[in-house]
């Protein structure tokens, strides 16, 4: 069970809209960008959640969602670079209120669209996969997400996320499979290691250096020494790296990821070559901690260890609840470590709106077991 919402409480009863684009506004102050940027991505969030941002907080989430674990259909996360100022992203899902995962992929995709007209970019690989992830009939947990990598002047990068099990479970591999061969990467899947799920393709649409084709794949009771053999790119990360990060993320009492389990992402840029160009591991923290306080320390040994200032972070929490770390744990969904060829490590901290709910800390985190994210 979860606690009623307790931070940024606000006097009256906010809209979904309302909260979720004040939040975004103070995160982006915290991230250095302008007020006119700030302005313009709050109003992009309002108009993706379409509908239901004007649905008041106190009635039900919209749909439950597996987006966040109170079903808020918005999550944040900052991006760490070393000498950089950290990259402000949002996620959404545009068809939360929709009634089916049909409607609910049609709203996605109009939301796409009016991003397109607004922005001027292709949807190229999305149409080229239009009939695997969103079929008459889908199946799966989700339709279409979208995320926004908010950039100083008010254009963004845009991604969208969509459900290999679409055509169900059964059938994720083929699609996988068959959407990276229709993308130009034929020889793509062969490579990736073996995984106990697909939960997610991803594309990068829009104005990116290269844009990327993302497959994340689900690795249950994942150790520190598994995790280490999952990238496949050449040349890739340390090994020893990887280790460390799954202890640091992690922490001293969960060798194993026996809850929620950990998710790797392979990027794939050139169709030339078969293998990825980018590695990504991400650690559910919120399973493997007491509180977000515990989390935080966490998150912030990690920025420590990649030559990262962590002080934006405690900023960043603040900027979304008025709530103590201590009192609540999902503040920090996630926390990943990712390499990209030719760039320095990146680290990014997934944090929840928790527009309707927050979860009580974890009483036993190392044993928890939560439905996968």
């Amino acid at each position: 069970m979860t606690a009623p919402r307790a931070g940024g409480v606000r006097p009256g009863t906010p809209t979904l809209g309302a909260f979720t684009s004040a939040q975004l506004r103070r995160l982006c102050a915290v991230a250095g960008l302008s007020e006119a940027d700030a302005d313009t991505y709050a109003g992009v969030l309002s108009e993706s959640l379409g509908p239901v941002a004007g649905r008041p907080l106190d009635l039900p989430p919209p749909s439950r969602t597996f987006l966040s674990d109170d079903h808020t259909p918005v999550e944040f996360s900052l991006s760490f670079r070393p000498d950089a100022a950290p990259a402000v992203r949002v996620l959404v899902e545009p068809g939360c209120g929709a009634a089916g995962l049909a409607r609910n992929g049609r709203a996605g995709l109009a939301a796409v669209r009016a991003m397109t007209r607004r922005w001027n970019f292709s949807t190229d690989t999305l149409d080229a996969l239009e009939d695997l992830f969103l079929p008459p009939e889908p199946q799966g947990a989700l339709a279409l997400w979208c995320a926004l990598e908010l950039r100083p002047g008010g254009v963004p990068g845009v991604k969208v996320y969509l459900d290999p099990a679409a055509n169900g479970a059964e059938r994720s591999v083929g699609t996988v499979r068959e959407a990276l061969r229709r993308l130009g990467h034929h020889k793509a899947f062969d490579v990736l290691p073996e995984a106990d799920g697909y939960p997610f393709l991803a594309l990068d649409l829009g104005d990116w250096d290269e844009p990327r084709v993302k497959v994340y794949l689900r690795h249950d009771d994942l150790s520190a020494a598994g995790a280490a053999r999952l990238s496949r790119m050449h040349p890739g990360p340390d090994p020893a790296s990887i280790e460390a990060f799954h202890r640091a993320a992690a922490g001293p009492h969960a060798p194993l990821l026996t809850g929620r389990p950990g998710l790797t992402c392979h990027s794939f840029t050139d169709t030339g070559t078969a293998w990825p160009s980018g590695f990504t591991l991400h650690i559910p923290v919120r399973d493997y901690a007491e509180h977000d306080g515990e989390a935080l320390a966490r998150a912030t040994r990690v920025l420590h260890r990649y030559g990262i200032d962590a002080g934006v972070l405690p900023g960043a929490l603040a900027a979304l609840t008025l709530r103590r770390p201590e009192a609540g744990v999902g503040l920090i969904a996630y926390l990943a470590l990712a390499h990209q060829q030719d760039r320095p490590p990146r680290v990014t901290t997934y944090l929840s709106s928790e527009a309707y709910a927050v979860r009580p800390p974890n009483k036993a985190p190392a044993r928890s077991a939560q439905p996968v994210h």
